[in-house]
């Protein structure tokens, strides 16, 4: 028997205006995934732990069996391992977020960001992406960081896009700090890092201010109507646990197929072989299935972990956000339950969040699941779908999604 979870990352959302009051999952065509809600078991994950700290790859820490409150360090730590770099025990991992910063409505009638001197009042977050840089131009951009600001005790590391790491060599983890995608459109003043370490963290990002904001690149970015990368915001931080293995503790050889660093880095705290980046960097859905199923054939279980571009996620376009979820539905979740179907018994369990904020708004709820064993007899609800709604009118009780993972290597159903 074949075990896989499917992590499809911020699907779930609100309902939108655009789309006439519905999500975007309402709104999307996705058989595949109705069928799955049509033919097991399907309703709304119970709710993290309080006092748990949020952020990217909390879901995936719980659905891979880890108790958040012990195990949840922030993204920080889990891209690191990812990315290779190595952490010291008393080291602490920051997620190092390129952003756009602009002058508030009053600066800018006093000539904008050119008259604020430092990090902090009349300052707004307009894009918490830096207009969704690329890597290339990236790497200048923590060059120029690393030989002003790195030293012994902090260094940067790259990694894709608008997402970066620093490393605090004996430092501090328990600041108060915000993920910027909840800040957009909010000034900052009230919102920069707060508690144990934060004077060191407001003096890098005021300094990364000062370096980026007349920056070759960043001139260059906004003369072609871009938004500018003048500031690392840092945030996410966590130091490296180390975690009991997952294949050692259910006795089976396992693998995380997914492009993304955060749960990339989770499968391989977690014990998990990772598919090499290479293999899917820039790869499409389906050839995001096709690896999975091919590690499968030799596997016995498979962490798959999806997520709409970034230009989808974060963009205006609600539309391009439906679209992207038909192809999902469309180019991985069909071609990976046809191969399943070919390699013999397996069970599923799919779970979906919001992964994400638009304008500062995330989806109501902690997410929802659908499970199904296909050497069980199905339950059949032709009329329920794979959507937010019919998973909060499911008279199945909210799920502790730190036991799914047993479940599907449980005996029996």
């Amino acid at each position: 028997m074949k075990h896989v979870i499917l992590h499809a990352d911020g699907m779930a959302d609100h309902p939108r205006k655009e789309l006439g009051g519905r999500t975007p999952l309402e709104a999307a065509s996705t058989p595949h995934l109705d069928r799955l809600a049509q033919g097991g078991e399907f309703g709304l994950l119970a709710a993290a732990p309080e006092n748990v700290r949020q952020g990217n790859g909390l879901l995936g820490t719980a659905i891979l069996g880890y108790d958040p409150k012990k195990y949840y360090q922030g993204p920080g730590p889990l891209e690191a391992a990812s990315l290779g770099v190595a952490i010291g025990e008393h080291d602490v991992v920051y997620r190092c977020t390129m952003v756009t910063l602009r002058a508030d409505a009053h600066s800018m009638s006093k000539g904008g960001l050119n008259e604020i001197k430092k990090l902090g009042p009349h300052m707004v977050m307009d894009d918490a992406t830096a207009g969704l840089i690329s890597t290339e131009e990236a790497r200048e951009v923590i060059e120029v960081i690393n030989e002003q600001l790195g030293s012994e005790m902090i260094q940067f590391y790259q990694g894709l896009g608008h997402r970066h790491l620093m490393v605090w060599v004996g430092g501090k983890s328990r600041a108060v700090c915000t993920d910027p995608q909840l800040l957009v459109g909010r000034p900052i003043a009230d919102v920069l890092p707060a508690g144990d370490g934060a004077d060191f963290l407001w003096k890098l990002m005021d300094a990364s201010f000062q370096i980026l904001r007349d920056h070759p690149l960043n001139e260059e970015r906004s003369g072609a109507g871009k938004k500018p990368a003048n500031c690392l915001w840092l945030w996410g931080q966590g130091k490296a646990l180390l975690w009991p293995s997952l294949s050692e503790r259910l006795k089976m050889s396992g693998v995380v197929v997914s492009p993304n660093d955060v749960h990339r880095g989770l499968g391989i705290m977690a014990g998990l072989e990772a598919v090499d980046g290479a293999r899917l960097a820039g790869a499409d859905l389906r050839t995001q299935a096709a690896v999975a199923l091919e590690e499968l054939k030799k596997k016995d279980f498979a962490y798959i972990h999806v997520k709409l571009p970034d230009e989808v996620v974060y963009g205006e376009d609600v539309a391009a956000k439906v679209k992207g979820i038909e192809a999902v539905d469309r180019e991985l979740v069909g071609p990976l339950f046809e191969g399943l179907a070919k390699l013999g018994t397996y069970r599923i369990v799919a779970v979906c969040d919001s992964g994400n904020v638009h304008h500062g708004q995330a989806a109501e709820g902690p997410g929802f699941f659908a499970y199904r064993d296909s050497a069980a007899a199905p339950s059949v609800e032709a009329a329920r779908r794979f959507i937010e709604a019919d998973a909060r009118a499911s008279v199945v009780p909210p799920r502790d999604a730190t036991k799914f993972v047993v479940r599907l290597f449980a005996k029996g159903t």
